[in-house]
């Protein structure tokens, strides 16, 4: 595995050389597809706007089978194994919850295809998915302020923002008996959720310094939230997590690598704060068309049928949780040298303080 930096427009831990990569991937395939003949494999490139967690790597494959010819867009991803965003390791957990999703019919995921636990092929596991055509709105820059959203109708938008929020809600209609592989240290429901962003303070701040965040962090705790409705958590719940289609549906909802049991309303309030931070948090007027905060609260309540009572609270605990992430991206990012960041739990502080 190449130890290479990510180079610039292209967000991913790590790169490598795709001839080397391509040539294996052909070795690796013919095991995997024993009737297929003349394997070939091309079009590797790392999707611009992935996120910086795994390495992920779109293909096609061609090859002949039954005397016909066939082919298949594919998707590689790479289990990391240095500087890791998440201090939970749910690379297995995370394909396994999109064999459920998928099998679930419920929600609309990347077809998973073959899971390999060596690392002799690639230095690391990895897994394979069927790749989904699609454009992704990109959180940087903002999607309200550049790109393809901007060129589509109110209708168009319209129609996207509310298969997206039924897709998120539709998350919750998927049992959780169905996904004990998803159980983490620390208790059960909404405790293992908690309980998993107290282990992620202490592997950012093994000191003990950042006394500002674990303050907040109580201080959330200590003020709700009464309604902890049981629930699969996605992770990272955001639009910019999602492909759509031609016909502005989802195509496939994506990057489920901080998913566990913690409770229904997580990834809503994740969802509203994303939105927040890609549109009035910089002064952006959301785009016509695009559901309001309270249009998604109700759509997402309508959809899942779990009441949405204290989503004040999982959306400024999502903010939380965001800080914490950015602790965690300033260790493994080089940020520059102006870069000033806001002392870490500060926003989070303020918004109990409003209270």
């Amino acid at each position: 595995m190449s130890g290479t930096e990510a180079t610039p427009g292209i967000v991913a831990p790590s790169v490598r050389d795709l001839d080397t990569l391509s040539a294996s991937l052909v070795a690796w395939l013919r095991d995997r597809m024993p009737g297929a003949r003349d394997i070939v494999v091309t079009n590797l490139s790392y999707p611009l706007g992935a996120g910086m967690s795994h390495e992920t790597i779109l293909f096609d494959a061609a090859w002949q089978e039954a005397g016909e010819a066939r082919s298949q867009g594919m998707v590689v991803r790479i289990k990391p194994l240095r500087d890791t965003v998440y201090c939970d390791d749910m690379f297995v957990p995370q394909y396994q919850l999109m064999q459920l999703m998928h099998e679930s019919g419920k929600v609309r995921v990347a077809r998973p295809l073959w899971f390999e636990e060596d690392d002799g092929l690639l230095g690391a596991p990895f897994f394979v998915l069927e790749k989904v055509a699609g454009r992704v709105a990109v959180s940087y820059p903002p999607y309200s302020k550049h790109g393809w959203l901007l060129d589509a109708s109110p209708e168009e938008r319209r129609r996207m923002w509310h298969d997206a929020v039924s897709q998120l809600a539709s998350i919750q209609r998927v049992p959780t008996s169905q996904a004990g592989f998803l159980a983490l240290p620390g208790g059960d429901g909404f405790d293992q959720e908690v309980n998993r962003w107290r282990r992620f303070i202490d592997w950012v701040d093994p000191q003990g310094k950042l006394t500002l965040l674990r303050d907040t962090h109580e201080r959330m705790l200590a003020v709700g939230p009464a309604n902890r409705p049981d629930g699969i958590v996605w992770g990272d719940s955001r639009l910019g997590n999602m492909m759509i289609g031609p016909d502005y549906r989802v195509a496939a909802v994506m990057d489920w690598e901080q998913p566990s049991l913690g409770g229904a309303l997580h990834d809503l309030g994740w969802w509203l704060r994303s939105d927040h931070g890609q549109t009035t948090a910089q002064g952006i007027a959301p785009l016509d068309g695009m559901g309001t905060r309270d249009e998604t609260i109700a759509l997402w309540g309508e959809v899942c049928g779990k009441s949405t009572a204290d989503i004040d609270w999982y959306e400024a605990y999502a903010g939380f949780k965001m800080e914490c992430l950015a602790v965690r991206m300033g260790m493994i990012r080089e940020m520059p040298a102006q870069y000033t960041p806001r002392e870490p739990g500060s926003a989070t502080a303020a918004y109990l303080d409003s209270r």
